[in-house]
């Protein structure tokens, strides 16, 4: 009687006897816009330079020309402006536009009131949004998904249908019967209830694991403890951002400041009071203005643009 007996298993070869340069995906294909061996040639390496420099640069142009036109545009006489074909830059220099446009138009004066009413609803959305997305996410009160759900449907519905349910609120405050027209407040309190921003903090939140709000729990840290010892300081590229937002939506707000400061011109913000005063002084000194009133908000932009990207970033996914 014979036995058969079966072949060793094959063993692959040990790591420092495989080629070298050999990858588990090596079969399969990689698809690319250019190929490695068409970037490995001269012409191509400036082939593809050339058109990536040409599509740069006309996507450049489409974004930064309005804004070249803008502020060259100040520069220009009122009749300069007006003429046709348009000039691209100006022959006459005009550099006291923008200071005429200044005092013409009271600028500090409405400068100030958006940097209050927009620091107003700043902190007030902060201290709200951050302390609501804390107990939709680490407390789990009862019915938390139905309450958070009606939060996000808030999203679904157009701004414009709500102008006239936070005007009548507004004139008439439930309750207290108290008006908050005419009143920074009356900006403040409907930015606090921002369903986007909330939601932002509450899935920044999700992703914190939960040992370490028990590891401060045993050592006799409360709710509001871990709150502002632990989980704010991890927090802060979303609030960077939630800043961003919220200081964004009240400086550029038009509609809703216009209802509310209606009756008192000297307490509107920039947005109302560029367009307002716009029939009173020459257009150069209109654009001069609008020049100015963007200024802080490009500057923000510039400072903190990489952490806007990153804040999203780190609380729109989970794991």
């Amino acid at each position: 009687m014979t036995t058969t007996v079966a072949p060793p298993p094959r063993q692959a070869p040990p790591t420092s006897l495989r080629r070298p340069g050999r990858r588990k995906d090596e079969g399969q294909g990689i698809r690319t816009l250019v190929s490695p061996l068409a970037l490995a040639s001269r012409r191509g390496r400036a082939v593809y330079w050339t058109v990536f420099g040409l599509v740069l640069l006309l996507f450049a142009l489409a974004f930064l020309f309005p804004v070249y036109w803008m502020i060259t545009g100040a520069f220009k006489s009122p009749d300069e402006l007006n003429r046709n074909p348009p000039t691209l830059a100006p022959e006459t220099w005009h550099f006291h536009n923008y200071g005429d446009a200044w005092n013409l138009m009271q600028l500090p004066d409405h400068l100030w009131n958006t940097v209050v009413q927009a620091a107003g609803a700043w902190i007030l959305q902060l201290v709200f949004c951050t302390a609501a997305a804390y107990a939709l996410s680490k407390l789990k009160p009862a019915f938390g998904k139905v309450i958070l759900g009606a939060i996000l449907a808030t999203l679904m519905v157009p701004a414009q249908a709500l102008v006239i349910p936070k005007y009548l609120t507004a004139a008439d405050l439930p309750f207290i019967h108290t008006s908050l027209l005419n009143n920074p407040a009356g900006i403040w309190l409907p930015a606090v209830a921002n369903a986007f921003n909330l939601y932002l903090l509450k899935r920044f939140f999700d992703q914190i694991p939960r040992d370490v709000l028990e590891a401060a729990e045993i050592d006799g840290a409360g709710k509001l403890r871990q709150l502002w010892s632990i989980l704010l300081p991890m927090s802060r590229p979303v609030l960077g951002v939630v800043s961003i937002f919220a200081l964004v939506a009240v400086w550029q707000d038009f509609l809703w400041p216009l209802m509310v400061f209606s009756a008192a011109p000297d307490n509107q913000p920039i947005s109302v009071a560029l367009v307002q005063l716009s029939q009173d002084v020459p257009q150069s000194d209109l654009i001069g203005a609008m020049v100015i009133a963007s200024v802080p908000m490009v500057v923000m932009f510039l400072v903190f643009q990489r952490h806007i990207i990153a804040g999203i970033s780190a609380g729109s996914t989970k794991g």
